[in-house]
């Protein structure tokens, strides 16, 4: 399928509608194995570089240069590629739709200070609803899924979400708190429970059907669910990471920065510094979740499932974490 046609198949993966398992290895699965031994550093580094934002606006000729030559160069770390594995799915081998890429993550809107109950439903159903879709569009996606088996499923991740995230709000509304720590810190603490929770539950799948484990050249050997479950969970973590971080960080800068002579001459730069404090931060701690754990996870192959140990005589097998 040349990836033409695979951006015609856009609106089915923003679904997660796509259930085809390719019959072949991905390029850029290859391309991950090779770093899977990467200092925390090295990865840093090199998600630095797939998150250019100008990787939101590659296009296809563009896309299809760059697998051509990892289908043919046997260096896979070629930096020519870099704009074919930040768009192109390693699973289904799919264009991931421009929104949803990796350099497209979203800035989050869930720390503005409450005015009432309906402001603040909206933002945090627009937060979550992005943050489902773009769990499942870059998870794992080497098992089969009915379409609507995923929609209920991110539908469910949505809603729960989004009741967790306005929970704090509503009790700052409701019962009108005056410890500024409390008040600052309440959020936060739901913030990194809901963008956990958001992972578990709209890749859930993964822990239930299992997901293809590879020996060191990418031949997959089978499915596995201690993989499924070992990939949400390290993902869950990064996020609660990433958005936890992001959401303290500003929060602590505002707090001192209100006791400054300049605030008090100054008040309306609060908004300005709490709006530059959150974007510079949430730019290093994208690419600081993404590294945590590497893209291709390994596990000791004796803590595998009894039907995958025999297929290998390696002692280590490896796994595609998603995004």
């Amino acid at each position: 399928m040349s990836l033409e046609q695979e951006e015609e198949t856009q609106h089915g993966l923003l679904l997660g509608c796509s259930d085809a398992v390719p019959a072949f290895i991905e390029p850029n699965v290859r391309f991950w194995i090779t770093t899977v031994r990467q200092s925390f550093i090295r990865r840093f580094l090199q998600w630095t570089e797939l998150l250019d934002p100008t990787n939101v606006f590659i296009s296809v000729e563009s896309i299809e240069n760059s697998r051509h030559l990892l289908c043919t160069n046997e260096d896979a770390s070629n930096p020519a590629s870099e704009d074919q594995r930040a768009t192109v799915h390693a699973d289904s081998s799919n264009l991931i739709p421009k929104l949803f890429r990796p350099a497209g993550e979203l800035v989050f809107l869930s720390m503005m200070p409450p005015k009432g109950i309906k402001s603040v439903i909206l933002p945090q159903v627009f937060l979550y609803t992005y943050m489902t879709m773009f769990n499942s569009i870059n998870g794992n996606r080497s098992y089969t899924c009915k379409p609507l088996e995923r929609s209920l499923l991110m539908a469910e991740a949505i809603a729960a979400s989004t009741f967790l995230g306005v929970v704090p709000h509503f009790i700052q509304i409701k019962y009108g708190l005056t410890n500024p720590w409390i008040k600052r810190l309440l959020p936060v603490v739901f913030l990194v429970q809901a963008s956990g929770m958001n992972v578990y539950m709209s890749r859930n799948i993964e822990s239930i059907k299992g997901i293809a484990v590879m020996d060191k050249e990418g031949n997959v050997l089978g499915h596995s669910t201690i993989a499924g479950t070992k990939a949400v969970r390290e993902t869950a973590v990064s996020r609660t990471v990433l958005f936890g971080t992001s959401a303290l960080i500003p929060e602590i800068f505002t707090y001192f920065f209100k006791r400054t002579q300049f605030f008090l001459k100054n008040p309306g730069s609060l908004w300005i510094l709490k709006l530059s404090c959150t974007f510079l931060t949430m730019g290093l701690m994208v690419p600081v979740s993404f590294s945590v754990f590497p893209q291709i996870g390994q596990i000791q192959c004796r803590s595998h499932e009894e039907k995958i140990q025999p297929s290998t005589e390696e002692t280590e097998i490896f796994y595609h974490r998603g995004v």
